[in-house]
């Protein structure tokens, strides 16, 4: 079956984790077929010098988004892009609906370990953590991303059927249920205008998760959150 969406997404990214539970909302609504592909901010950033562009842990984080995408595709090509949808699903509740963890942990055997279990996926999947082999794969499917929005930008990347590819949109909480499907018409109509290129707000919030501290309940703040928030995408 043809996807009606193709989602390109890094486990370890709140705002791709937002939108990714905004698109679910989306799809259980309108009966949208989703495909889940990867994009590694660790690779989309290999040139880039962490210690000057982003604060501290981000360098660790993203390679513990890397290392789990080794295991995401593993289980594409054993197990059905099905799996992958559960897995992501399930990585992403541990990394940003918990309470706050060390980056570098989440690409640990140890941190991956009781998900597999949790998914329903074998034990040993943890050794394709360390597979490099697997990376040539990854950066592949990030130059795909890239080719349809341009350079310059990050997590999440959506495609709508044959139509357009954006970045985005990020989002510091979900909308409630009853506002979902009028957020994706709202984007999806900007994006298909042809001589749509950018909208963009660098204000924003914290994102609403628990990962951060916040219950997503809460009132955010508009803070003009730290630069390495905005950064981290690219």
């Amino acid at each position: 079956m043809t996807a009606d969406v193709r989602f390109w997404f890094d486990p370890v990214c709140p705002f791709a984790w937002l939108t990714s539970e905004w698109v679910r909302e989306v799809q259980r609504q309108r009966g949208l077929a989703v495909e889940w592909r990867f994009i590694s901010l660790r690779l989309l950033n290999k040139d880039v010098d962490y210690d000057a562009q982003f604060p501290p842990d981000y360098e660790a984080g993203h390679t513990a988004g890397l290392r789990l995408l080794r295991v995401c595709a593993q289980v594409r090509e054993d197990h059905g892009p099905e799996a992958v949808a559960r897995l992501y699903e399930l990585l992403g509740r541990r990394i940003h609906d918990a309470e706050p963890t060390g980056r570098e942990t989440r690409g640990t055997a140890a941190y991956l370990a009781p998900v597999l279990a949790e998914a329903g996926l074998p034990a040993g999947l943890v050794a394709v953590l360390d597979d490099a082999a697997r990376d040539a794969q990854l950066q592949a499917e990030t130059d795909e991303a890239l080719a349809i929005t341009g350079k310059d930008v990050g997590t999440p990347i959506i495609a709508v059927a044959d139509g357009p590819g954006f970045f985005g949109p990020v989002i510091s909480r979900l909308p409630a249920p009853e506002d979902a499907a009028r957020l994706w018409d709202h984007v999806v109509g900007l994006a298909s205008f042809p001589g749509f290129a950018e909208l963009k707000r660098s204000l924003r919030e914290r994102p609403q998760l628990r990962s951060f501290g916040v219950e997503p309940d809460g009132a955010g703040v508009e803070d003009d959150w730290h630069a390495g928030s905005r950064r981290q995408h690219r």
